[in-house]
């Protein structure tokens, strides 16, 4: 790769370690090929997630407008000064990622200008192209020349994206609200976000967990350990936030502790060693 492709996809990569040190840790397990596109991957979404949810007092509508004009012109010239873009029109050229995907989570990033709350249709569709999409993106990568294996494999990694992403809206389920005047999870406000409603949603949340593990268990070995790992995160995330009530939960994001991190990560490896996982 030349100079400029190789400096664009150490911005990205930069974006994603600033933004999610647990999904980060858990993608420095795969090849360096393969990190490279997904690092291409998610500096592109974060940059149009930040255009929606932080961009305040800015011209968020247009601005995301261009930004999604630019990253089709992008993809079909194969270049674009924008580093971020240059990156995912490589993943997505060299990948063969399907542009259905793309204009997915650009639906999805479009009804966060406008609603600020769901019903269930809204809902699902909204995970489905903000986050089910981006699963289905990494799997690409992972499986650019088995289409079979891919498809396979498609409903288990939806189901992770669907599972981190209720992660995230339970973590920020207060700054949603407060920063951005959004709720997300269906029929909900704060004024009824009870220990009965929190249950129910980390059951469905709980549920989205078990229905990905067996598609990580099938996942090549080279990608196995890595999306394992990220996948110990976020569930550690749900274990952290059952303990919680609703008041606090409300009050503060959830993390984990970097020792924490180290021995999930130290248990994940064993477990790759042992043969289960």
């Amino acid at each position: 790769m030349d100079l400029y492709s190789i400096t664009s996809l150490e911005v990205s990569k930069t974006i994603t370690k600033a933004y999610t040190s647990s999904f980060y840790a858990g993608m420095r397990l795969l090849s360096r090929e393969e990190r490279k596109a997904i690092y291409a991957i998610y500096g592109f979404v974060r940059v149009a997630d930040e255009i929606v949810d932080t961009f305040h007092g800015a011209e968020q509508e247009r601005m995301l407008r261009e930004f999604k004009a630019d990253t089709y012109k992008a993809i079909e010239q194969g270049i674009s000064t924008n580093p971020v873009l240059q990156s995912y029109q490589w993943v997505v050229n060299s990948y063969c990622i399907d542009m259905r995907l793309t204009d997915s989570f650009f639906a999805s990033m479009e009804m966060d200008l406008v609603v600020d709350s769901h019903d269930s249709e809204s809902y699902n569709q909204y995970i489905y192209g903000s986050a089910e999409v981006v699963g289905l993106m990494c799997l690409s990568v992972f499986y650019a020349h088995d289409r079979e294996t891919y498809q396979e494999l498609t409903p288990y990694a939806r189901k992770l994206g669907e599972a981190f992403q209720k992660i995230n809206f339970l973590r920020d389920i207060q700054s949603d609200v407060d920063e951005r005047g959004r709720v997300y999870f269906p029929g909900m406000d704060l004024q009824n976000f009870d220990q009965q409603t929190k249950r129910a949603i980390e059951k469905e949340v709980k549920s989205d967990f078990q229905e990905a593990l067996p598609g990580i268990r099938k996942l090549r070995r080279r990608v196995r350990l890595g999306v394992y790992l990220a996948y110990r995160y976020y569930y550690q995330l749900l274990l952290k936030i059952e303990k919680l009530s609703p008041e606090q939960l409300l009050a503060r994001r959830v993390s984990l502790a970097k020792r924490n991190k180290i021995l999930l990560l130290l248990k994940s490896i064993i477990r790759f060693r042992l043969g289960l996982i």
